[in-house]
Formats: C-alpha cells, sequence, structure tokens
C-alpha cells in the first residue's frame, strides 16, 4: 500500500473513455429494439438480433484485452486499439437508422459497431488496473463511473428528445460525443512506462488461456463465483434494458423517446451514487457493498412488476439506480483483485467474457418469455437472476480489503 495522494486528475481524464462509451450503450439499447420490433419481428428474434454479434464479442474480446497487453508501440499498449475501435464503432453506429427498414442490412451495422467497441472496451478498462494501485481502484472506479453515469444521463435525455425530431440524430450525436470523449483519452493519458521490465518478464506473463485455466482449477473458488455472479446479474439487467422501451410502449402507452428518456432517473442515481459506493466499499468491503446492492435491485424490479403507474416507476428507476450503482462500480476493482499486475489486460477480458455472454443470454432468453407472456415478464425474469447473482456473490471469499 503506497501513501500518494490520490490522482483525481489522471481518475477524470480517464472517465473520459467511460463517458465515450457510456454514450453509445444507452442509445443503442433504447432505440434499436423498437426499430426491430416494427420490422414484425418477434421478441425473441429482437433479442437474438441484439445480442448474435456479442457472440463473438465474447471471444473476441478477451483476446482483444490479453493483446492488449503485448501491444507494444510509440503510443502505448493501449491507444493502438482506442485508434482503431472506436472511428470503427461510430461509423457502423451512425448506419443504424439509415438502414433500418432493411433486416440483413441493420443486423450487420449492429455488428459493426459491437466490433468496434470491442475492439477499444477492454483496453480502456485495462487502465483502471494500469495506473491505480489495488486501494485506489474503488475509488477510482467510481469517479471514471461517475463519467459514464453522465454520459449514460446525457444519452437517454438527449437522445429520447432528438429521437423525437429525427430518428438519425441521436445516433449521429452519439457518435460524435464517444470520438470526442476517446479523443481526450489518446491525448491526456499517459501510460505507464514498462521500458525498464527484462524482456523475459513480458513474455512471461499468463495468456488468456492461463488465466481461464487458473479460475477453473483453483481450489479457491471466488474467481469462478465471482465471474458467475457478474453473469448473472448481467443477463437479469440486461433484460430489462433490451425491451424497456417496448416495454413502456406496450404495457404503459408510452412514446419510445419517452419511454428512453424515464430512464434517465435510473444513470442520474447512478451518477450520484457512483463516488459514494467506491468510498463505501473502501471503507466496509466490496463484497458486502455489492451484495447490498443485489438485494436492493430485487426489491426494486419485483415492485416494479406491480406498478402500473409511470411516475411511480420512474421513481422506482432512480431507487433502483442507486443500488445498481454499489454493484456496478465495486465489481470489477474485485476482479483485479484477483489478477496479477502482468495480466490485468487478460482479467478485464473475463470480466467482459462474462458480461458479453450475459448479454446473450439475457434478451434472447427474457425475448422468448415475453412472446410466452408479455413484456412485463421482464420484471421477474430480472430478478431471478439478481437472486442468484447474491447466493454466488455470497460464496466468494474476501482476501483483502480496499
Amino acid at each position: 500500500m503506497t501513501n500518494r495522494p490520490f490522482p483525481w486528475g489522471r481518475t477524470f481524464v480517464l472517465g473520459f473513455g467511460f463517458f465515450g462509451i457510456s454514450i453509445i450503450w444507452p442509445l443503442f439499447n433504447s432505440l434499436i429494439p423498437p426499430m426491430l420490433a416494427d420490422l414484425g419481428l418477434s421478441a425473441f428474434v429482437v433479442g437474438f438480433i441484439l445480442t448474435w454479434d456479442n457472440i463473438i464479442n465474447m471471444f473476441f474480446q478477451p483476446w482483444v484485452g490479453s493483446r492488449s497487453d503485448r501491444t507494444h508501440t510509440r503510443f502505448g499498449r493501449r491507444k493502438p486499439w482506442l485508434m482503431l475501435g472506436a472511428p470503427m464503432a461510430a461509423l457502423f453506429f451512425i448506419l443504424v437508422p439509415f438502414v433500418r427498414e432493411n433486416f440483413i442490412l441493420i443486423a450487420l451495422a449492429i455488428l459493426g459497431t459491437n466490433l468496434g467497441m470491442a475492439l477499444f472496451r477492454s483496453p480502456t478498462i485495462a487502465y483502471l488496473g494500469d495506473l491505480f494501485q489495488p486501494e485506489e481502484r474503488s475509488k477510482a472506479n467510481g469517479v471514471i463511473n461517475l463519467m459514464g453515469g453522465v454520459g449514460g444521463a446525457i444519452a437517454l435525455f438527449t437522445g429520447g428528445m432528438l429521437y423525437n425530431i429525427g430518428v438519425p440524430i441521436p445516433f449521429i450525436f452519439g457518435a460524435a460525443v464517444m470520438l470526442l470523449a476517446i479523443g481526450v483519452v489518446l491525448w491526456r493519458v499517459k501510460e505507464p512506462d514498462r521500458s525498464h521490465l527484462p524482456a523475459e518478464v513480458i513474455e512471461q506473463e499468463p495468456k488468456l488461456l492461463d488465466n481461464v485455466r487458473y479460475v477453473a482449477t483453483n481450489p479457491d473458488r471466488s474467481g469462478l463465483f465471482l465471474l458467475g455472479a457478474i453473469f448473472a446479474w448481467f443477463v437479469g439487467w440486461n433484460a430489462t434494458e433490451a425491451f424497456f422501451t417496448l416495454y413502456a410502449r406496450t404495457e404503459l402507452g408510452i412514446s419510445v423517446g419517452t419511454g428512453t428518456q424515464m430512464l434517465t432517473a435510473f444513470a442520474a442515481m447512478l451518477i450520484i451514487f457512483a463516488i459514494p459506493s467506491g468510498l463505501l466499499a473502501t471503507r466496509f468491503g466490496r463484497k458486502p457493498i455489492i451484495l447490498i446492492g443485489l438485494v436492493g435491485m430485487t426489491v426494486g424490479v419485483l415492485l416494479a412488476f406491480v406498478v402500473r403507474q409511470p411516475t411511480m416507476l420512474l421513481a422506482l428507476l432512480a431507487v433502483m439506480g442507486g443500488f445498481w450503482a454499489l454493484i456496478n462500480i465495486n465489481s470489477l476493482p474485485m476482479v483485479y483483485d484477483l489478477a496479477k499486475s502482468g495480466n490485468i489486460g487478460a482479467y478485464t477480458g473475463l470480466y467482459y467474457f462474462a458480461s458479453s455472454a450475459a448479454a446473450i443470454t439475457g434478451p434472447i432468453v427474457g425475448g422468448a418469455l415475453v412472446d410466452l407472456t408479455s413484456y412485463q415478464a421482464i420484471w421477474p425474469f430480472t430478478a431471478v437472476f439478481l437472486l442468484l447473482a447474491a447466493l454466488l456473490m455470497s460464496r466468494v471469499r474476501v482476501h483483502k480489503a480496499g
């Protein structure tokens, strides 16, 4: 543990990377499902089109994280991946609304967007492990998720408003802001100098498969339980996020734009609780704080199942946003606690392997359930997986605080 002052400036600069990522995904998850449903597709097929690209990303993204550990250029290890992926994601994201009336073309545009995001997301998140000591990571993750929350809130509120003006406008807006934000990271983040490390140390860093093997065979199953919990809570929330605007339009009679803006309450509370969540975890430990968040989220989604008033649902979304901050801010630092310094990028990839698998499972299985019942079924579906996540998290052994 070091006594150096906490690097607030560096943390906020890195937060622009999370800001850029968080601009795209809320627009993607709230505006694209209604486009697909308007093509006459079932909820199952909507979920499938939203997630089939993640089948590739589930394997591709860990590889990117591992390869970025071993990339050595004059720009650094991570920056070449940002320079390649961000423009690619922006281009395909802009194309989505222009090809929305063609089944094949919109699916290909979704694929291109996600592949571009996969190229730079793991390297961006890996900076959290590169630039901060273990005892600093919860606080740093709180700050950068604060920036991500700001991006999400801006995307949802502004995107919903712009959608009502013209369907392509929020996509162009999101792509432009994302590129500007990633540009700040490229300009201001200084990667750690690894030139002092002996070549044999760099070459002997564990590869991705070594990390998978370690997690699977380690007598201490904490890594396995943690990745399982991450998978479970993202299965639940991804289903809710994928179908919320369709739920709002179908069950509550709310427009797509207004439904998108309602999610701003969730994002706003994520902003408010981002830094406190990291500070609470530093004080009381990451595991208990995450468990409190999971229990609170479970109660919230069960209440949402019975609430039919938009105003009450808006209030519930705000409360759930606070509990989600407790989970989301502290999960990645827990993953880093299990990693060694040389393979942080690979462990970042494993984290996103679990989340990508959840991004496949949640919308597809949730969509199938919706087809059998109604869009209201997303709430109990989410509750079941949040409870499963809490059970798995309770089995994680805490090795050290901070």
